[in-house]
């Protein structure tokens, strides 16, 4: 076995066992970047200074005999929009194409304490805004399993790191889907936790109120234990929480009550897909697990709720790039000297952000402006609530939700960008979770020839530790 193939818990007992140095460890993942990113493109920029300064710290503290937590000394990927202080952060877009992160994101100062190597910063779709990491500005991210589809998106870049081994685990964000999707599309473990388990500070907004950081693992357990790292209250983001008490982790799978939701199967998804789920699900009822078919009503609103939600809050939040305070602006180019102030920000605006970023803004204004509002958003808002009251109803009867993560398994780079209604169709099994502000983990249950297809599993809030167990076993099968 390679270095590079080891999961957290496996690096974690070398290391404790001295079988290797964090030093080691983190050489062989960059050199493992060095050999095969130049055809996968995970990466935006990497830190190879940073990640050996921190190494070497790691292993000065094990030779003295202190007491080191479990993700101390293992490198990790961080998805290019949450803050690493001193590291660039581009959103993956030209309008930041030069921004230096001045302070640390709350899920990095957590994982910096704990003594975790930073090796760079993954690609994305710009702004987080995209399902395939096709619309970032700078590079085309490839699927390690078949370098002529996508990753999946938006955290295209750290799913195909985690896959291709070339980080021990990756931080992501998850909007509508963007750690679930990719982790199918790529093969590997990604969790979305429960709206405020974790907090978004130092998270670059795209819609706050459906934006959620979470891991990509190689392994369930591996999620497991950089979930526990970076959840909790923080007092920078009143929207975190303090997690409950949660029940034991030796949770006694039968007498779980699983439920399917019927919307879930529907026209459009692939045949292997399907028979992948529905084959996933038998290994539960043949155990003697209750499974039983539920409906989630309002599902088939969910896209179009979610495609007015999320561009309102996109055109609040990317608002504040305007080419005046940060980032890509013409006023410091030699011909704009003359141009008047709303010169300045149109421009800057126009030629900074991407093509799907400028959709997103101009439905989002559309949907917010007068005479629209209460037609558009505030119709989705109550939708919104139907979706979630939906969830609600079916956790009185069931304790978890099993479903196809997504339709399809990867897609051919280039087939779906032109046309957006077709690409925001890949994320239709996921947005309700966001929506609903549900935990949810990706985790890979077989394949269609080369290309990983994903269960979701899908809980109530803040039963992260159910979600996980039922994980492992099904990573285990």
């Amino acid at each position: 076995m390679e270095l590079t193939d080891l999961t957290i818990t496996q690096a974690h007992e070398k290391l404790i066992k001295k079988e290797i140095s964090s030093l080691e460890l983190t050489r062989a993942f960059l050199e493992k970047i060095e050999e095969l990113d130049k055809k996968i493109s995970s990466y935006l920029s990497v830190s190879s200074d940073l990640a050996i300064f921190q190494a070497k710290k790691f292993d000065s503290l094990i030779s003295k005999e202190k007491k080191i937590d479990i993700l101390a000394g293992i490198p990790l990927a961080v998805k290019d929009i949450i803050l690493v202080e001193g590291l660039k952060c581009t959103a993956a877009s030209k309008i930041l194409e030069n921004y230096i992160a001045p302070y640390d994101a709350t899920v990095i100062r957590k994982i910096r304490e704990r003594g975790a190597v930073i090796l760079g910063k993954t690609n994305l779709d710009e702004f987080a805004m995209g399902s395939s990491t096709e619309n970032s500005a700078f590079k085309t991210t490839k699927n390690p399993h078949d370098l002529t589809r996508v990753p999946g998106g938006s955290s295209g870049g750290s799913a195909a790191a985690v896959a291709a081994n070339m980080c021990c685990y990756a931080l992501g964000s998850d909007t509508g889907g963007s750690i679930r999707q990719p982790a199918s599309l790529c093969g590997v473990v990604g969790l979305k936790p429960t709206y405020g388990a974790v907090s978004r500070y130092g998270l670059m907004a795209m819609a706050s109120s459906l934006d959620q950081i979470g891991p990509i693992t190689k392994t369930v357990e591996d999620a497991e234990i950089v979930f526990k790292t970076i959840s909790g209250k923080d007092p920078l983001d009143s929207t975190s929480v303090e997690l409950p008490k949660l029940q034991t982790t030796n949770y006694k799978l039968q007498t779980l009550k699983i439920g399917v939701p019927k919307e879930y199967f529907i026209g459009g998804i692939d045949p292997g897909v399907e028979k992948i789920i529905r084959n996933s699900i038998k290994k539960l009822e043949d155990l003697k697990i209750k499974v039983e078919e539920i409906s989630l009503p309002h599902t088939e609103y969910a896209l179009a709720c979610y495609y007015i939600i999320m561009p309102s809050e996109v055109s609040a939040n990317l608002a504040r790039y305007d080419g005046i305070k940060y980032g890509f602006s013409v006023s410091r180019e030699v011909e704009a000297k003359s141009k008047e102030l709303l010169d300045i920000y149109l421009e800057s605006r126009e030629r900074g952000f991407g093509e799907e970023a400028r959709r997103r803004i101009m439905l989002g204004t559309y949907a917010l402006s007068g005479g629209y509002y209460e037609a558009y958003y505030l119709r989705a808002q109550k939708v919104r609530t139907l979706i979630r009251e939906d969830f609600e109803k079916a956790f009185s009867k069931v304790d978890l939700l099993l479903t196809p993560v997504s339709p399809t398994p990867a897609f051919k780079i280039g087939e779906k960008i032109t046309d957006p209604l077709t690409m925001y169709l890949s994320d239709i099994f996921t947005i309700a979770v966001n929506l609903a502000g549900l935990p949810a983990l990706s985790v890979p249950v077989g394949k269609i020839e080369d290309l990983p297809v994903g269960l979701q599993i899908i809980g109530k809030p803040f039963s992260e530790n159910i979600i996980l167990e039922l994980g492992k076993f099904f990573e285990r099968s």
